[in-house]
């Protein structure tokens, strides 16, 4: 009658042991599929971004008379594969060059065509810190479950990394 207790105890941590691994596997794929996700909406929001300026470089050469480059950064930017941390960086560095040619340029801010991109741009603003702040947040949750005991055990086992803000 001992080993039929000693069976039972063993199927019941076996299970309660089991319940616990499922569920926080699948605490791990549903912060997965939040990061997928967050990413895949600043994606969209840069992809945005990128158009707008690239935009802008043809209506910048038809309204003013320059002799240099306008927006090398964005031209340059048409066939590399870049992160979105990448791309974020570089973007910010347009939109600044953009503001640049509003400010020193009268004539730009008649083009109705580059009023409509400035508020394009600014409309994005808002959009991108948001979607960098949901990111953030979700990457922090992801981050402790990777590190801390004892869900460590999974991230370890499936190989999951600590992933960067």
């Amino acid at each position: 009658m001992d080993w039929l207790i000693y069976i039972l105890v063993f199927i019941i941590i076996t299970c309660v042991l089991l319940i616990w691994f499922i569920n926080t596997y699948n605490h791990f794929q549903n912060y997965i599929i939040r990061i997928n996700e967050a990413e895949t909406n600043i994606d969209s929001i840069l992809r945005k971004r990128f158009d707008l300026l690239n935009k802008s470089i043809g209506i910048i050469k038809a309204n003013i008379n320059v002799d240099n480059d306008i927006m090398e950064v964005i031209v340059k930017l048409r066939s590399r594969k870049l992160t979105n941390f990448e791309l974020d960086r570089i973007l910010y560095e347009a939109i600044n060059e953009f503001h640049q040619y509003s400010e020193n340029y009268e004539e730009l801010k008649n083009s109705e065509s580059f009023i409509k991109i400035d508020i394009g741009l600014n409309e994005s603003e808002p959009e991108i810190v948001a979607s960098r702040k949901y990111y953030n947040d979700i990457i922090t949750d992801y981050n402790k479950l990777v590190r801390t005991f004892p869900s460590n055990i999974i991230a370890k086992t499936f190989k999951y990394k600590i992933k960067p803000y």
